[in-house]
């Protein structure tokens, strides 16, 4: 190591507090310290070269090293570096790029807020919801529904609407106005004998009756993910988007699909709601927006909610909401040039083409011993880990089997991310089949590895 290398290590243990990071284990190891990336790949102090299996978080689907998004943004510094939006001003850039969105956007969205997070675009709608619903003379309606292992974020109310325990102990949440309904996973939760549509149709019972105990006169909205990602990759089993959404159009309550993760081609298409078929009231999303070159977000309504936000604005002066870099104009120069380069290399198209091989190795995980389940759909795939995959027995949470995989894999130069004992695998979108081979094998490599520990423990 070099002498650069251990004093921002040591700057780092000494003064940067790491976000969802084990605290005591950053104060004695130290954080792994990465200089630079190229395509997949990332390099660590070490000079030590890591495939990028799960997107930096799930946002660097053009990969690490683009001329044209770089140059967009520079461009952009050189030409107006910042803008407010605050006040009826505006900038170009953020023009376009509404009107951009809004045409792009699933379901019938005319209006966009541009914000500078996926939290900070889901904690707006929440804002917004109860905002509207005021104008609507229907205060009441407060309560949002998220579902037990969701993720939309990280402020106050977000992790509230997340189904996250470890985001809600210690911190006094969830607040009161939010409520969580089950987590569809079928291996894990489905009782013998029942099929994956009967499943969902519980899961959907089960969703009306919380609806039923808090007072349908008191949701304000429910919100999801296509696919739930934060929870570990887990894709919705058979049926139960037809359930769910049936539910919710009996109670007429708002539906704001996330689509944080899922967007911009991760499942094959441009949004996860066209793979599940969803009609949203509202869509946020963020990460891919802008290809993680600059942060950036946006969420996305209709004329109806906007029209009862004039209301309240009219009869308060103005609308009282609003980020100081929201709509910045680098992001949105950024956002611009990434959605014209996904246009111009059939991104969408290259993810279906390289799916299938991603998705048939995956698959052919699923007879590792440590492996209970495989499911997947474009570069997005959850692994579900357990002791017994008859009985459904789990392992015992204190060896820390998905820890153990994801470091051995990060042993072997792969960065996956393990959320418990599920492993979530979403490689950047410009992957090839080459690079697919080497991720998988060195996955596979990974279970091996933790099994020469595990089983002995058996």
């Amino acid at each position: 190591m070099n002498v650069d290398a251990t004093h921002t290590i040591a700057l780092d243990k000494a003064h940067h507090v790491h976000p969802q990071s084990n605290l005591r284990q950053h104060a004695e190891n130290g954080p792994t310290m990465i200089t630079h990336g190229k395509g997949v790949y990332v390099y660590d102090d070490q000079g030590n070269e890591i495939m990028d299996g799960f997107s930096g978080l799930g946002c660097m689907s053009l990969g690490y090293h683009n001329e044209r998004l770089a140059n967009a943004a520079v461009r952009q510094m050189n030409t107006l570096p910042f803008a407010p939006t605050f006040y009826n001003r505006s900038h170009p850039r953020v023009a376009e790029l509404c009107g951009r969105l809004t045409k792009l956007a699933p379901g019938d969205m005319t209006r966009a807020l541009i914000q500078c997070s996926g939290s900070e675009a889901n904690d707006t709608a929440i804002k917004l919801l109860w905002y509207t619903n005021t104008a609507k003379g229907q205060p009441e309606r407060r309560k949002v529904i998220g579902r037990i292992r969701g993720y939309h974020g990280n402020t106050v109310a977000t992790a509230s609407l997340s189904g996250q325990p470890h985001m809600h102990a210690k911190f006094g949440l969830p607040l009161p106005e939010f409520k969580h309904t089950e987590l569809p996973n079928y291996y894990r939760f489905h009782i013998d004998g029942e099929t994956e549509e009967e499943f969902s149709a519980r899961m959907a019972k089960s969703f009306e009756d919380l609806i039923l105990a808090e007072g349908p006169d008191t949701i304000a909205a429910f919100f999801a993910e296509p696919a739930i990602s934060g929870g570990g990759a887990l894709m919705p089993p058979k049926g139960y988007w037809e359930e769910m959404q049936a539910v919710i159009r009996k109670y007429n309550i708002t539906f704001l699909v996330d689509e944080v993760v899922t967007g911009f081609g991760r499942t094959g298409n441009r949004w996860g709601s066209e793979t599940w078929n969803l009609k949203p009231d509202m869509v946020t999303c963020a990460k891919a927006l802008s290809a993680a070159f600059f942060p950036v977000s946006a969420l996305m309504f209709r004329d109806d909610f906007y029209a009862d936000m004039m209301k309240n604005s009219d009869e308060m002066g103005t609308f009282g909401h609003g980020y100081t870099y929201a709509g910045h104009p680098v992001g949105a120069a950024v956002s611009l040039e990434a959605l014209d380069i996904y246009d111009e290399i059939d991104l969408v198209g290259h993810v279906r083409k390289v799916s299938k091989g991603f998705l048939e190795k995956c698959y052919a995980m699923q007879d590792h011993p440590l492996v209970a389940e495989v499911r997947g759909v474009g570069l997005f795939c959850g692994f579900e880990l357990m002791k017994d995959v008859k009985t459904r027995e789990p392992f015992d949470p204190s060896w820390k089997v998905g820890e153990l995989v994801q470091n051995f894999a990060h042993d072997r130069g792969l960065y996956l991310r393990a959320i418990g004992d599920r492993m979530s695998f979403m490689p950047p979108l410009i992957i090839n089949d080459d690079e697919i081979e080497i991720a998988t094998e060195r996955f596979k490599g990974a279970l091996d590895d933790a099994w020469a520990v595990v089983r002995g423990k058996i």
